[in-house]
């Protein structure tokens, strides 16, 4: 097999360097670590979006620039490798705009595929419930219809960014049926974050950063023309947004900058007189890490190359995202185990290494495993659809 970029694949990969680059440089955007979670700055999406990256691999007919996802894999492999700011326009580009496009109405494409293209708008995803995590079909978030409307009442959990977004994409129960299938009673709808009747409550993480979010629903009303797709199909169609999200590259780089702080602190400290580059365990440690990273990179681009051909990854996409956030974890606990105390140390201290961002990563890893499904999801979901493993 060849491996190869195209020549303009090089090059877009050179032109977003340099626009990064000149964008660091001016030193008016934040970049860092969980890039595309804690740092949503609109200004700069919107220079993404003159750009074209936005909506990259869309079709040209929705506002999109019609390229494959490889191409727009490229593009966002370089953010995330200096950290960008892509928090306001990234769940909107990665799952919401292919949803609309793969199940809504001539009226929701009209009137939010060119936001998202430009940068106007932001979403949320409301998933997750107390009682419904990788599980979703739990839910127990409903909305009674009532003459034009939806009425909603419930309760999500662990959504980021609800206390900033202008909209949700929302799991909600629509059949009460008792005696049907729970994978047929539910919808995606599009709610408007400042309706009446919404509250949002923040969960602060072990970081001390406010991300996620309890959002309460209590009589809101959603206009019908909001609900994606067909009534009642939800489940079916939230499954084809999870393999937009397990499919990309966040997973594996949204802790770079963790993996090159630890290889540079091995290239330049010492312990007991001896360079710890020189140590046999650390050496090995740490070249483990770095094969895990290249493989995983590589299937990543493989599976890129699927939505490339029209293919979904519905298992292929749980493998990538399994693989890259087990690393993650590892990851996190070797830098940390071999910076020893100076890895302990937050961003505000004096004394914090590469910006604290060791210390960071190690909090944020227990999510990494549980975030977009739990390893032992993705793993079910790799037996039942890749190998046909039969179940009870």
């Amino acid at each position: 097999m060849d491996f190869k970029f195209t020549k303009e694949q090089i090059q877009l990969r050179e032109e977003v360097r340099g626009f990064l680059r000149t964008e660091k440089e001016k030193g008016i955007y934040p970049f860092g670590a969980n890039s595309f979670l804690e740092l949503p700055c609109k200004e700069f999406s919107k220079e993404v979006a003159k750009k074209g990256w936005i909506g990259m691999a869309w079709p040209k007919e929705y506002g999109g620039q019609g390229l494959g996802y490889t191409d727009r894999l490229i593009m966002l492999e370089e953010m995330f490798r200096v950290g960008a700011p892509i928090a306001f326009h990234y769940l909107a580009d990665r799952q919401v705009g292919p949803g609309l496009i793969h199940f809504g109405s001539d009226f929701l494409k009209k009137e939010f595929l060119p936001k998202i293209l430009n940068a106007d708008i932001s979403f949320c995803l409301l998933f997750s419930e107390p009682g419904a995590g990788s599980d979703l079909a739990n839910c127990r978030t409903t909305a009674v219809e009532k003459g034009d409307h939806f009425i909603v009442n419930g309760q999500k959990v662990w959504t980021t960014g609800a206390h900033r977004t202008d909209y949700g994409w929302a799991l909600v129960r629509t059949n009460f049926d008792p005696n049907i299938s729970r994978y047929d009673a539910f919808s995606e709808m599009i709610i408007d974050m400042k309706s009446p009747g919404i509250t949002v409550r923040p969960i602060i993480n072990m970081v001390g950063v406010h991300s996620f979010n309890e959002v309460f629903f209590d009589n809101v009303e959603v206009p019908k023309e909001y609900l994606v797709g067909k009534k009642d199909n939800g489940f079916r169609q939230i499954m084809t947004n999870l393999d937009y999200e397990r499919s990309g590259i966040d997973r594996l780089m949204q802790n770079y900058l963790v993996k090159e702080s630890l290889i540079e602190y091995v290239k330049t400290n010492e312990r007991d007189g001896q360079p710890l580059s020189k140590d046999p365990l650390i050496r090995d440690t740490v070249a483990k890490l770095e094969v895990e990273f290249h493989v995983a990179r590589l299937f990543i681009y493989y599976v890129a190359s699927l939505l490339d051909h029209g293919k979904m990854p519905t298992f292929e996409a749980a493998i990538g995202k399994t693989v890259s956030t087990l690393y993650e974890a590892r990851l996190a606990d070797v830098a940390t185990n071999v910076m020893g105390l100076h890895g302990l140390l937050m961003s505000d201290s004096p004394e914090a290494l590469f910006n604290g961002v060791v210390c960071e990563s190690y909090l944020w890893s227990p999510s990494y495993t549980i975030q977009g499904g739990v390893v032992e999801v993705l793993k079910n979901i790799v037996a039942r659809r890749g190998l046909k493993l039969a179940t009870k």
